[in-house]
């Protein structure tokens, strides 16, 4: 397996930290095939006008943002905008203190294409669009740049995708920007062009600010920050895209807001979205919510604790645990067989050596070695996950190539390897968990 050392350290330091690399993920990418298969039949419903809502059901390493990492590679090549945002205590849905906001914010922050894949791509797609225009305006005129009528012709196709937006909710105010973001680019106003950046990522604490400022009367806030998002949507097919996907994680910070009535709030907000895309008041957009079992199914204070949303969420009468239903609005993440994590370590043997430049001794039956004992664990058919098992490997590896004198096959087979103890970090999270399942 070649691939660049770069990419080779990512990969590797990331899983070993617990977490899903940016990049490098077609080298290990292993089963979820139908699960991706499923989520890119919803990208073509949105490449064709549509909209799609889907949740992720997993345990903590389970894989969902994994597969959300995937889906977010792919859709970027695919000429898709993909916006992604974690939730925490000072990011949720739907707040008092702005925490809706600043979702939003962090969502326009993280904005990513194909030519930007690491966010802070607003300013680039603004640029792209009028450039696009001015582009094609010369090749279909046959008009001298320079000229009024090249001018003139221009700003009617800036205009005509301005205006089509002032039918939507908050669309007159959302065109008007833009129209300014247009004339302050043919004029080189860098200033007046930061202004509207800053409008567009939600960075204006008062309506009077921004009245003084960009002669707007109106500012996004908590309360509304959701219809921009579907104003982007439409506008970014107009500027040349295929759509939009929206990419939420840890639903689980919801599930952990103490005051029930917060919750409550939080959980009408995904209602709306919800709704929103079913029944075609969205377009051009697509939304993927990532959670645990717990957070979404959870009747006292998960998502199914919001009746509208369990009626809707919930599996049917013929849903089993054995049958997967992949166009269901939950997705719900099965563990990888023996064979396909016995498929990704190899790869991950092959990416350390590739790494470290050395020829790993571990065999086949090394390998094969390390599953059963992982899966041997006392529960490990139910609690293991993936990032477990892939962060014992790692661990293995490096040890392996820092000490070439150690028997592989001896340390597998070893008391403290076997049985080896949970982190405190995990041992914090599972304490954290029952708390809250037996909290009164």
């Amino acid at each position: 397996m070649k691939i660049p050392k770069r990419i080779a350290g990512t990969v590797i330091n990331a899983l070993k930290g617990g977490v899903v690399p940016r990049i490098g993920l077609p080298y290990i990418t292993v089963g979820r095939e139908n699960e991706i298969n499923a989520l890119l039949h919803d990208v073509d419903i949105i490449s064709d006008g549509g909209a799609s809502f889907r949740f992720i059901s997993g345990k903590y390493g389970s894989g969902k943002s994994f597969l959300l990492q995937t889906i977010r590679n792919y859709v970027m090549d695919k000429n898709f905008v993909v916006a992604d945002a974690d939730l925490s205590p000072e990011r949720r849905l739907q707040g008092t203190k702005g925490q809706g906001l600043a979702t939003y914010k962090e969502l326009i922050r993280n904005l990513s294409t194909r030519t930007r894949p690491d966010g802070g791509a607003l300013t680039l797609i603004l640029d792209r669009w009028i450039s696009g225009v001015q582009s094609e305006s010369a090749a279909q005129s046959g008009l001298e740049i320079s000229s009024s009528e090249f001018i003139k012709l221009v700003e009617s196709r800036i205009f005509e995708v301005v205006n089509s937006l002032n039918e939507m909710v908050h669309g007159f105010d959302f065109a008007r920007l833009l129209a300014l973001y247009y004339r302050s680019y043919m004029n080189g106003d860098d200033d007046t062009k930061a202004k509207v950046i800053k409008w567009f990522r939600g960075e204006y604490s008062t309506k009077t600010e921004a009245k003084a400022e960009l002669g707007v009367n109106v500012i996004i806030t908590d309360d509304d920050w959701y219809e921009y998002i579907k104003l982007f949507a439409a506008f970014l097919r107009k500027a040349g895209y295929r759509g939009m996907l929206i990419l939420i994680d840890e639903l689980v910070n919801i599930y952990k807001i103490p005051n029930s009535i917060t919750r409550q709030y939080n959980y009408e907000k995904i209602l709306t979205m919800y709704n929103d895309t079913l029944q075609g008041k969205a377009k051009y957009m697509g939304i993927i919510m990532c959670g645990t079992p717990q957070c979404i199914e959870d009747t006292r204070r998960g998502i199914y604790s919001y009746e509208a949303l369990r009626s809707r969420l919930a599996e049917g009468r013929f849903g089993r645990e054995d049958v997967k239903d992949l166009l269901a609005p939950v997705i719900k993440l099965q563990p990888l067989t023996y064979e396909e994590m016995l498929v990704l370590i190899e790869k991950l043997r092959d990416i350390h050596s590739e790494l470290f430049a050395y020829e790993s001794k571990l065999t086949q039956d090394n390998m094969v070695d390390f599953i059963k004992i992982e899966y041997g664990r006392i529960g490990a058919e139910t609690h293991i996950t993936p990032r477990e098992v892939i962060r014992d490997f790692i661990e293995l590896l490096d040890i392996a190539y820092q000490n070439p004198q150690i028997n592989v096959l001896a340390l597998l087979r070893s008391d403290e390897f076997t049985y080896s103890k949970p982190s405190l970090e995990e041992q914090a999270q599972s304490i954290a968990e029952d708390f809250l399942e037996f909290e009164i």
